[in-house]
């Protein structure tokens, strides 16, 4: 179900300076394809001041409450774009070094497969983003998106390097988005890969 709009949302969309711009540096820069309400996306940035972060997100009314978090540590290594991920190359090209898919819709209907961030066109569209090697960390809660991905990336010629069943329970580094927290604490295992070619 999709949030309904912040009562001071197009005040927080017209103030945001955080809107993407070309980074004044060559550090690598690091892409979250959905960053829902930032806290991910924020909290890498202020981990790793020597990476560059772009969170994207799909809708405006999502976007505001991640701009309002973001406004409270102002981090220089973190930028913004409301955009649909498909359109990112116009954007992106040959500029990524990293993309996380985190808690992605499932999309859980056969007929809607093709919308899943995981789907072939979406993986061809990422190829044209990343600057060197491929580089894709995705979490999810959803067993059938989880199987679907792994096979999705395997047929698109990508190697895993990690993966895990249980995440909170193995020794990968972690920083936890706000669907993951939700889930966690109901029970549910979050499942975790990574992958590269």
């Amino acid at each position: 179900m999709r949030m309904r709009n912040p009562k001071d949302k197009e005040l927080v969309l017209k103030n945001c300076d955080f809107y993407y711009t070309e980074f004044d540096n060559n550090n690598p820069i690091h892409l979250e394809i959905g960053m829902g309400k930032g806290k991910f996306i924020l909290e890498m940035a202020l981990k790793y001041p020597n990476i560059n972060f772009i969170g994207v997100e799909k809708y405006s009314s999502v976007a505001s409450v991640a701009i309002k978090k973001i406004n409270e540590y102002k981090p220089n290594n973190l930028k913004i774009l409301i955009i649909d991920a498909i359109k990112l190359e116009e954007i992106l090209s040959k500029k990524i070094d990293t993309i996380y898919l985190n808690f992605s819709d499932p999309w859980p209907k056969d007929r809607h497969a093709k919308r899943r961030l995981t789907s072939p066109n979406y993986l061809i569209s990422y190829d044209k983003l990343f600057k060197n090697d491929a580089h894709i960390i995705m979490k999810t809660d959803n067993d059938n998106l989880f199987a679907y991905s792994i096979n999705s990336f395997k047929e698109h010629g990508y190697n895993t390097i990690k993966i895990s069943y249980d995440l909170h329970n193995e020794a990968i580094e972690n920083i936890m988005t706000e669907y993951e927290e939700k889930f966690s604490k109901e029970g549910i295992k979050i499942k975790y890969i990574e992958v590269k070619k």
